[in-house]
């Protein structure tokens, strides 16, 4: 543990002019008496640090030192092409090993690159939940991440239903959709890949057998695959509705994107305006829906610019809650 420190002590010298001792203490996350020991201890082992005394003082390395301890190790660099989520690192526990990697970068870089890590994360950031979403990490995903990053086998038990199912995996990838964790797996011995959610499972046991991976797997492929068949696997129901010109436009961000740009693409001729309808012109559009119910609360937001003309009882629905709006503003 120490010899990590000192290591990360001399890149952090190694990449800026000057570091107080306070700067340090917050880096390495020790008391600043610790880092006047740590400093003592290098110098002692040749490495030329050289303290500031005074109120503005502090620790620096001399005479153009350079250490050789900048090449990266696998997990380092494997974690610096994850950097760009933050978040996703630190509930993967791999935060220390990408902190590593970008100091013993910015230690290679000459001194007028040096802080291109902190210009960038000035100006580029990504937040992946969703909005309006407080995001969990699941307790398991540490275990879970380190298993998919040494190709070993786990034994996984999560909840299917109400049942607990046990499966011995093969953990491929890792997937963070709209804040939650996903693992792309397959079952030891069988050659389907599935997709289970990170916190179903109820505990994960890793296991000291490596697997061969398929040199034909293709995680952001396969994810893609997937999400679109989940994406329209929830579409098991139909409506037909006619739309205003401000609801063609408004339709996408209600529904599902995809299902309501494919359905106005086979939408049919243009029509008048049916009775009560506003002026311009309609169309008719058959929108597959996840369900009435669901369909009832997504359409709900067009207001007056949509009109159900099938199923009946969809129609039925919006019926009562005109009636029920209308009588409750007195019209």
């Amino acid at each position: 543990m120490r010899a990590a420190r000192l290591i990360k002590m001399v890149l952090l010298l190694q990449s800026r002019p000057s570091m107080t001792a306070a700067e340090l203490a917050s880096e390495l996350e020790v008391s600043e008496r610790t880092v006047t020991r740590d400093a003592q201890a290098l110098s002692e082992a040749g490495v030329p640090v050289y303290a500031d005394r005074g109120r503005i003082g502090g620790y620096r390395l001399i005479g153009g030192y350079r250490t050789r301890l900048t090449g990266l190790a696998r997990g380092e660099a494997e974690a610096l092409f994850l950097s760009g989520v933050p978040g996703a690192l630190r509930e993967m526990g791999l935060e220390d090993a990408a902190s590593a990697a970008r100091l013993k970068v910015s230690a290679a870089l000459v001194p007028s690159l040096r802080d291109a890590s902190r210009t960038a994360a000035q100006r580029f950031h990504l937040d992946a939940p969703n909005w309006f979403r407080e995001p969990t990490t699941p307790e398991l995903l540490p275990a879970v991440a380190e298993a998919v990053w040494d190709d070993r086998r786990i034994t996984a038990r999560y909840r299917r239903g109400e049942d607990l199912v046990e499966r011995e995996l093969e953990p491929y990838g890792l997937v963070l959709k709209a804040g939650v964790w996903y693992l792309c797996a397959r079952v030891s011995g069988q050659g389907a890949f599935r997709v289970y959610r990170i916190d179903r499972f109820a505990a994960v046991g890793a296991g000291g057998e490596r697997f061969e991976r398929s040199a034909d797997f293709d995680l952001p492929a396969f994810w893609g695959e997937r999400a679109e068949e989940f994406a329209r696997s929830l579409l098991r129901a139909e409506v037909v509705v006619r739309l205003s010109e401000e609801g063609v436009r408004r339709l996408p961000h209600v529904v599902d994107p995809r299902a309501a740009r494919e359905a106005l693409a086979r939408a049919g001729v243009l029509e008048g305006a049916g009775a009560g309808a506003g002026a311009g012109e309609w169309v008719r559009v058959t929108l597959p829906v996840e369900s009435e119910e669901v369909a009832h609360e997504q359409l709900s937001a067009l207001g007056a610019e949509v009109e159900v003309l099938a199923p009946s009882s969809l129609r039925e629905r919006f019926a009562v809650g005109a009636a029920r709006l209308a009588g409750l503003y007195g019209v």
